[in-house]
């Protein structure tokens, strides 16, 4: 397993809360520019997992590098953010109160505030950027409306866009498809597949259905380690796949 054009590479991580062993000598390698999709059941060690990436959670031992030689273990949260790592959580948190755009422009911003990023006259450049994520995230003709309006699963692509305002190399989305309904669910798979096509993805998903529509190799994590890796059909067909996950 090399280092060398990974762009998310964990070795021997392990982390224990209260002497119980979340994540268990778990190793991943993942390449730039790959889409990963990490499936297993619920305790499995998923979240975990994602909060070791972004710095929330301190591993006890073991290698966690992004991007060949960045050493995520000694950033903290806002650090990794910085270095190009976006997470989306689960329940989408847009601000209702703004318009879509208003939305874009916020996250457009980094560190600005807010505030200011609202009132700062924007370039023909940054104009022309919130356009095109707009356009990506399926939400350009919502523009002008305000977040509060859009259905549950727009207000998953808004969020999707606001994190790609940040322009980060690595893109973590956590049950992405949750709540949605069958037709959102497919073009979300459509557009994770298009951001995957200038950036490295993991999704962490429980619809089997939806993990088939990104047609990416799949990770099946158990008590805390890989117990499973290759396409769907290969993790599916896996006989200790099906006792602990599938055979529910």
């Amino acid at each position: 397993m090399s280092r060398q054009n990974s762009i998310l590479y964990l070795d021997g991580v392990s982390v224990s809360f209260d002497g119980f062993k979340a994540i268990n000598n778990l190793s991943l390698v993942m390449q730039a520019g790959e889409m990963r999709a990490i499936i297993g059941p619920n305790g499995a060690g998923k979240t975990t997992m994602m909060d070791i990436i972004t710095g929330k959670t301190r591993p006890d031992e073991g290698e966690v590098y992004f991007d060949g030689d960045i050493d995520l273990t000694r950033h903290d949260e806002s650090e990794i953010a910085q270095l190009g790592i976006g997470r989306k959580f689960q329940k989408p948190t847009v601000f209702e109160s703004h318009t879509v755009r208003d939305n874009i422009v916020m996250a457009l911003a980094g560190p600005r505030s807010a505030t200011a990023a609202l009132f700062h006259r924007e370039s023909a450049e940054e104009n022309a950027r919130i356009g095109s994520i707009l356009d990506q995230i399926r939400l350009a003709d919502r523009a002008g409306e305000f977040a509060a309006n859009l259905s549950h699963g727009q207000k998953q692509w808004l969020e999707i866009g606001m994190l790609l305002a940040q322009e980060p190399k690595l893109l973590l989305v956590d049950e992405p498809v949750a709540g949605m309904t069958d037709a959102e669910t497919e073009e979300t798979a459509r557009l994770l597949r298009e951001i995957a096509g200038t950036r490295s993805v993991v999704v962490v998903e429980h619809d089997m259905h939806f993990v088939r529509q990104l047609g990416v190799k799949v990770t099946c994590l158990h008590e805390g380690s890989v117990l499973a890796e290759g396409s769907l059909d290969h993790v599916s067909a896996d006989e200790r796949v099906i006792e602990v996950y599938l055979g529910r």
